[in-house]
């Protein structure tokens, strides 16, 4: 049985009023007087509580602002690149209430009638959350203003400039430090402990120090090892407590699939939070409308080129790779392909043969399966947990964080990126080999990798399908500064011309492509392939056409293409947004950065 936590939300932090100024110049409900409330630690347990918020499945439609996916949906990213936008329509993400929440907790929790480290557990747990709200800031923004305090109508400090990134990111690593070293490690389960706390110190001096080390706009470089050597150390310590471990029953054919489709993450070894989902207790989701991939988004083909062979050797180094048809270019490849992504020979519950993948205008022919719940069993669909946190990021963490600084072992390898390899049973990483011979393909795609450059592109392939589909690859891409990446529209399967094809791996034909100019013929008149059953038709044609599948080169095959709108990245502008228009006019201190 699922264990499940019930949080109770309680009017100081979880029935917040709106406020004037993004937020910050009203009080929580005026109901909660500091003086009556902060005063017990079930009163200090119930607040904190309150400000519980964590990703759950709808995290596996976010890289649709990724290289991974190809998407119908009008995400903003992709507006950025195609269209006109400025500081007057891009006006999302300046909101600062959740912030008010937050520190009034720390203005007033002091006053309860606890002992210090109780104080110290739930001020650390809070801090955490305002770390977490300032990362997202300044991931978006660079320079925001800081507040650590609650504010009241007409305080100057409501109409102050911007802050530096300097200020932000060393308060960010200040709140983290002090509730990893104050957070208790035993909490209610699906509520974030020391290890969560920890993972996050972790992800942040990681991102903080690669960005600084890449984005020469900045010039923060010098700093950038700090940070570096920060999430080495976080990361090196949560793998030395050794209170977690890769989930791996030695069936690489399943293993990492059981993680994102499982109905109790609760007692998983590998999980360090996790966002729990049981129908009966009405906390559910069910994302497979969306997820699967032939309704708003889609794999990319780039993904799929970017998984090695079963062996450990390269797709891209095998002959005519990009000219591989669907079943071809699954074969013998990571097993993580195939629990992420629709694979030949899938069967869809409730159906009784494999899933012939169907051939949609503007998607990639792919779909996606991490996310996917195969199942009619609607209590089954809503009752899957989500792990927030993994013990996986943290070693691709620890990997990541040693090669930038340079000091990167085979022993340290070993502990970390080779424990993943080896739940998926591909042969070990090795740190000589990797930088003697780095992957061509992944130079071009990351060409301001230099010293290391081997190995670090292999952790960063190793990140990219391990964390495929969990919002892990746009932060990457901007970290690494390799914003053009996206400007490539995705592409999707290779069809070498009109004909007849196989899909589901068992010889024998499924699909026909026609020229976009016939007709399909009546149901009557459809050709049969040699079980007798009839095979389904598409219209094959360039972009932009009637044709119901676009492909590069129109009946002479090609990929699939998706789009057909050019992309724009410009660096750096891109890598941040505006504050909106109406935000820099109430306040005539905050002022545009990197030409917005």
């Amino acid at each position: 049985m699922k264990k499940f936590i019930y949080i109770v939300f309680i009017a100081a932090a979880g029935m917040l009023a709106a406020c004037k100024k993004a937020g910050l110049d009203r009080f929580p409900q005026t109901s909660i007087s500091p003086n009556l409330f902060f005063n017990t630690e079930s009163d200090l347990s119930l607040y904190v509580n309150g400000l519980l918020s964590q990703p759950d499945r709808n995290t596996y439609l976010n890289d649709q602002s990724t290289d991974n996916v190809a998407t119908t949906a009008a995400v903003e990213i992709k507006n950025v690149m195609t269209g006109n936008t400025n500081a007057q329509n891009i006006t999302s993400g300046w909101s600062w209430g959740r912030l008010r929440n937050i520190n009034y907790f720390l203005e007033n929790y002091g006053k309860a009638q606890v002992s210090a480290s109780v104080k110290n557990h739930y001020a650390g747990l809070a801090r955490y959350y305002r770390a977490e709200f300032y990362l997202d800031k300044v991931k978006r923004f660079s320079d925001v203003p800081w507040y650590s305090g609650t504010l009241e109508p007409g305080d100057d400090e409501l109409y102050k400039a911007r802050d530096p990134r300097t200020l932000i990111a060393d308060s960010i690593m200040a709140d983290l430090d002090f509730a990893y070293k104050n957070v208790r490690e035993s909490v209610p389960v699906g509520t974030p402990g020391k290890w969560a706390v920890a993972t996050l110190y972790a992800r942040a001096a990681l991102y903080e120090g690669t960005y600084r080390k890449y984005h020469n706009e900045l010039n923060l470089s010098s700093s950038a090892n700090t940070f570096l050597e920060t999430a080495a150390r976080i990361s090196g310590e949560i793998i030395a407590g050794k209170k977690f471990n890769i989930y791996n029953t030695g069936k690489p054919e399943q293993d990492y699939a059981t993680l994102f489709s499982s109905q109790d993450l609760t007692a998983n070894s590998e999980v360090i939070l996790v966002n729990i989902f049981d129908l009966s207790k009405s906390k559910s989701q069910n994302v497979n409308s969306t997820v699967f991939g032939d309704y708003e988004q889609a794999p990319a083909k780039d993904l799929l080129q970017t998984y090695l062979m079963r062996d450990g050797s390269r797709f891209t180094d095998v002959a005519n790779y990009a000219q591989l048809g669907f079943v071809a270019e699954f074969k013998n490849r990571d097993p993580r392909m195939s629990q992420t992504m629709v694979y030949p020979g899938w069967i869809r519950v409730p159906d009784p043969t494999p899933y012939i993948q169907r051939l949609n205008k503007n998607f990639t022919g792919y779909h996606q399966l991490k996310g996917y719940v195969n199942s009619t069993d609607n209590s089954i669909l809503n009752s899957v947990d989500f792990p927030v946190y993994r013990y996986a990021e943290v070693l691709l963490t620890y990997a990541e964080a040693l090669a930038e600084l340079g000091t990167l072992t085979q022993t340290q390898l070993d502990q970390s990126v080779n424990l993943l390899r080896r739940r998926a049973g591909l042969p070990d990483l090795n740190l000589a080999t990797a930088n003697a011979n780095p992957d061509p393909a992944l130079q071009l795609q990351y060409p301001n990798v230099t010293a290391n450059a081997g190995v670090i592109l292999e952790i960063r392939r190793e990140r990219r399908v391990e964390y495929a589909f969990e919002n892990m690859r746009f932060d990457d891409l901007m970290r690494w500064k390799v914003g053009k990446l996206l400007t490539k529209s995705p592409e999707g399967m290779y069809f070498a011309g009109l004909g007849k094809y196989d899909l589901t791996g068992d010889g024998v034909d499924d699909i026909i492509l026609i020229d976009r100019t016939a007709t399909i013929p009546g149901e009557d008149q459809k050709e049969k392939n040699s079980l007798g059953i009839k095979l389904i038709y598409y219209r094959a044609g360039l972009i932009g056409t009637d044709a119901t599948v676009y492909l590069k080169n129109g009946n002479t095959g090609g990929n699939i293409v998706t789009e057909n709108v050019v992309r724009i990245f410009e660096e750096p502008k891109f890598y941040y947004r505006p504050i909106p228009q109406q935000q820099v006019i109430l306040n005539p201190k905050l002022k545009q950065i990197f030409g917005w």
